[in-house]
């Protein structure tokens, strides 16, 4: 059996070092206090037995939906009065279906769903993009950029996901049987963030607010993200004094201290970033002078709950320049850009040849230089698109800045590069260049 997951976290944190992984996707259920249980998984779902059934906090993925149940019906078969959505990204969202089905197949009411009023218009959002979420998602977690064909074969948001059948504001209070339940809204990964405080447990359950990893806040595939009312949430849950801290990824926390030492920790690194970059833009600074001199202290990203191994610094300092500064970067050359093509074309042609530009772009990549390499074979990719030599090159280049990077995020992005030449090489895509789509 696995280590229990407070022992676990406790070790880690103690120690400061995460020699095993920290976010478990067995399905395997642990009980973490009397009467509260965890299914670890793709998200985890958390259960309170309150006595007059259970309320539930998240429900993981559609795949991983019939698992969660199956795990969590061997600790209890009372019915689930309420589902509760932390936010309403898929993989906390997507097994609801299990849970109405197990329901019914039970004979028992189907469960109510609470969410944040800002969760349905999400929704919406994600059937009315369907096809370009799948897309990004394909991207992200390693899959081709550009099977735009397959990723609209099937809606994006599964039609088995329950809509809520009840939305709050800014706060909501609700008992069930003998427990409360304090939800508070808050920004941060998402606008619909729900955070719960359970006093009769002593226990929040975070959804993403917390994951086990640098802080989701800038995606460079999705929407907006709130770095600083993220900072502002999770002082907000310090301040509970709480003995349970359960998110949604990643470890289980107990100790008061040690939930307090870790919310407020993240909470201080978000606010530095926020304020160095704003403080630069105050100077005058352009996006690439802040993206090149803005760091996160290297000694910080070793923190056991702060590393970058999904979302990354860099990533997050653009975000925050979104958040106040607009689309536009500051350069006056890429307020109105030439395209890409354009840009390339003149430089092969500057060069002389696209064989002259490869050849630097190999020689920047065999000397680490994968930012400037990858620049130099992509201005051969837009000069020509269709040549099997710059799609070997772009292979090989964008293979090696792969395997350096840290964060998921941008290997996803660097390997769905390496797919499409490959597809092109193979002759499996049409004459175009791969499509870089952006959504939520």
């Amino acid at each position: 059996m696995a280590e229990h997951p407070i022992a676990l976290s406790t070790r880690i944190i103690d120690s400061g070092v995460a020699d095993v992984p920290v976010n478990r996707m067995d399905e395997e259920l642990t009980e973490l206090a009397d009467g509260v249980a965890i299914v670890e998984s793709f998200s985890h779902s958390i259960a309170v037995d309150t006595g007059a059934g259970l309320v539930v906090f998240d429900t993981s993925t559609a795949q991983k939906g019939p698992a969660v149940v199956e795990s969590l019906r061997t600790w209890s078969t009372e019915a689930v009065d309420s589902i509760v959505y932390t936010h309403g990204h898929l993989d906390h969202v997507g097994g609801s279906g299990s849970f109405a089905s197990d329901a019914d197949a039970r004979g028992q009411a189907a469960p109510r769903v609470i969410a944040h009023e800002a969760l349905p218009p999400r929704f919406a959002r994600y059937r009315d993009t369907s096809g370009y979420n799948r897309v990004i998602n394909l991207r992200q977690f390693g899959g081709a950029a550009t099977d735009a064909a397959g990723a609209t074969e099937r809606p994006f948001l599964p039609p088995s996901v329950l809509d809520p059948d009840l939305t709050y504001d800014d706060e909501l209070t609700l008992t069930v049987g003998d427990v409360t339940f304090e939800m508070h809204h808050c920004l941060g990964e998402t606008d619909d963030h729900t955070w719960t405080w359970i006093p009769e447990h002593k226990m929040i359950t975070a959804g993403d607010q917390f994951i086990w990893m640098f802080p989701n806040c800038g995606n460079p595939q999705k929407v907006q993200r709130y770095p600083l009312e993220w900072a502002q949430s999770l002082r907000a849950m310090a301040a509970k004094e709480a003995e349970l801290f359960v998110p949604s990824h990643g470890l289980a926390i107990g100790g008061v201290d040690r939930i307090r030492t870790c919310l407020l920790t993240v909470a201080e690194t978000l606010e530095n970033l926020v304020a160095e970059v704003v403080d630069a833009m105050n100077a005058g600074a352009i996006l690439d002078d802040i993206v090149h001199s803005v760091q996160v202290p290297a000694e910080t990203l070793e923190i056991p709950y702060l590393r970058p191994m999904y979302d990354e610094p860099e990533f997050v300092i653009r975000n925050i320049w979104r958040l106040h500064g607009g689309w536009w970067d500051g350069s006056p050359a890429r307020l109105k850009p030439p395209s890409d093509t354009a840009v390339g074309i003149e430089l092969v042609d500057l060069v002389g040849d696209v064989e002259t530009v490869l050849a630097r772009a190999r020689q920047r990549s065999a000397e680490g230089d994968h930012r400037l390499a990858c620049h130099l074979v992509d201005i051969a990719y837009a000069a020509e698109p269709e040549a099997a030599a710059v799609h070997e090159a772009r292979i090989e280049i964008y293979t090696a800045r792969r395997v350096v990077e840290t964060s998921l995020m941008a290997k996803g992005i660097y390997k769905g590069a390496v797919s499409d030449s490959q597809k092109a090489l193979s002759g499996e895509l049409p004459e175009t260049k791969f499509v870089v789509a952006l959504g939520d």
